[in-house]
């Protein structure tokens, strides 16, 4: 593994396109748009016209995509990886997708002699550009362990779930998770307020206890307190995991046994009313749905 491409150049692609070329790998690049490759040219990032131009050229292919939708299109397009990569490559799918499609592309690549790794990340773009993500991985023991000196380039932690599939879907559930907190806590923050007691104080109290989490330990001091809002990740892109873990739930059965999930997925939606795709996603702490204030 000494040639990494690297396609979509946005907030977490760029930031492990540099981690990866501080980790001693050649590393190419691609981006529909010409400005997203713009800096990392200048740092030295070696820019490709097309996915099919990299495919034939990298050991391995990170995917940092918003949807599975584009990530099929990455993958099984004229241009795309499954017909233009060479046998042996390896593919890591940073983005959070839908398992199912997953394992429909792994199967697809399989057939080319190609191996997909679902390697979804936390950490934001600041953990990208650090190279202290964390990544939770299903694939083949083999193959993640091929890939170990890559994905250590871009990760601090790294946890193999499985199969190919079982990263996107530990991901779904902790995203579900993490938009289950935020509501809670906005819930709680208010309730704190009303009782006279101020947020910041109660706070201190939660994260010493057992209600903390990782909402309460570090989104509402990064980002909320100071009213910051700016963690680089969007209501937009939060709805779409949470719609793709209801899809899960629904599709595994699970969904009429969970109605604290329905719940938190009704809301999530309902948000999109007043609070825009474009705002971050901690934003969801200051919804009150109208008709309850």
């Amino acid at each position: 593994m000494k040639i990494i491409g690297v396609v979509g150049l946005g907030n977490m692609g760029r930031g492990m396109a540099l981690s990866l070329q501080r980790g001693g790998f050649t590393v190419l690049g691609f981006d529909p748009s010409s400005a997203a490759g713009a800096a990392l040219a200048q740092a030295g990032i070696g820019l490709r016209a097309s996915v099919a131009e990299l495919a034939r050229e990298a050991d391995a292919l990170v995917l940092s995509l918003p949807t599975s939708q584009v990530v099929e299109a990455v993958v099984n397009g004229a241009n795309g990886i499954a017909a233009n990569g060479r046998e042996g490559l390896v593919v890591i799918d940073t983005s959070t997708a839908d398992p199912q499609s997953t394992r429909a592309l792994a199967v697809t690549l399989r057939e080319k002699g190609i191996a997909l790794i679902d390697a979804p990340v936390s950490g934001g773009p600041k953990g990208a550009l650090n190279g202290a993500l964390t990544m939770v991985l299903g694939g083949s023991a083999e193959d993640v362990a091929r890939i170990e000196p890559v994905l250590a380039a871009m990760s601090a932690k790294r946890v193999h779930i499985g199969d190919v599939g079982a990263g996107h879907v530990t991901k779904l559930i902790n995203n579900l998770m993490c938009a289950a907190h935020l509501v809670v806590a906005g819930e709680a923050m208010r309730l704190a307020k009303a009782a006279g007691v101020a947020p910041e104080q109660v706070l201190e109290g939660l994260n010493a206890g057992s209600g903390r989490s990782g909402i309460t330990q570090t989104n509402y001091p990064t980002w909320i307190l100071n009213d910051a809002f700016d963690s680089g990740f969007t209501m937009k892109l939060m709805r779409k995991d949470v719609r793709l873990a209801m899809a899960l739930a629904e599709q595994t059965g699970t969904l009429a046994t969970g109605p604290l999930s329905a719940e938190v997925g009704r809301l999530w939606a309902a948000s999109a009313a007043t609070v825009g795709d474009d705002e971050d996603f901690n934003r969801i702490v200051q919804f009150i749905e109208p008709g309850r204030a």
